[in-house]
C-alpha cells in the first residue's frame, strides 16, 4: 500500500488541496492557519509520488505499507505564510471557533496533526526526492499565475 501525502503538487495539481488553500486565501483575504499553525502535513511531489508506485511494483514485498511524501511535515503555517506571500496578502491565525466557516470542508482535516517517516520507504526501496518541495515548487511553479487557482470553487 502506498500513502499519497494530502498535498501532493507540482503544474499536473489543478484541484489538490494547495490550490484550494489558494483559492480559500483570494476567496478570504487573507491566508489563515489553524490556532498556533504548528501541526504539519506531509507533502510530495507528483512526480516523486508516482515513482514510489513504479518502484513499489517492482520492489516492495507484498503487503508492504510506504509513505510518498517528499517532505514529512510542513508547518501549515508555513504553508499559509508562503501562499500570503506570493499572493501579497496578510497572513493569520484562524480561531477555533472560526474554522470551519473559513476553511469550510477542510475545516475537519486543516488541524490535524500528520507528520509521516518515509525512513523504510527510502530504505526498502532505495528512493530519494528528486523534485521541487511545496514550498519551492510555489517558488517556480504555476500555481500564482494569473488564473491558476481561480478554477476552484470553494
Amino acid at each position: 500500500m502506498v500513502r499519497v501525502p494530502p498535498i501532493t503538487h507540482s503544474g499536473l495539481d489543478r484541484h489538490g488541496f494547495a490550490r484550494t488553500l489558494i483559492a480559500l486565501a483570494k476567496a478570504k483575504g487573507f491566508s489563515g492557519y489553524p490556532g498556533d499553525g504548528g501541526n504539519r502535513w506531509p507533502a510530495g511531489h507528483t512526480r516523486d509520488v508516482a515513482r514510489v508506485f513504479r518502484l513499489a511494483v517492482e520492489r516492495a514485498p507484498a503487503g508492504s505499507r510506504l509513505h510518498a511524501a517528499g517532505e514529512p511535515g510542513i508547518p501549515v503555517r508555513d504553508i499559509a505564510r508562503s501562499i500570503g506571500d506570493h499572493l501579497g496578502i496578510p497572513t493569520r491565525s484562524v480561531a477555533p471557533d472560526d474554522v470551519v466557516d473559513h476553511f469550510g470542508f477542510l475545516a475537519a482535516l486543516i488541524g490535524l496533526d500528520n507528520p509521516v517517516s518515509t525512513a523504510r520507504t527510502r530504505k526498502l526501496l532505495g528512493w530519494e526526492p528528486t523534485h521541487p518541495g511545496l514550498l519551492a515548487d510555489f517558488a517556480t511553479g504555476d500555481y500564482f499565475d494569473d488564473g491558476a487557482a481561480d478554477s476552484m470553487r470553494i
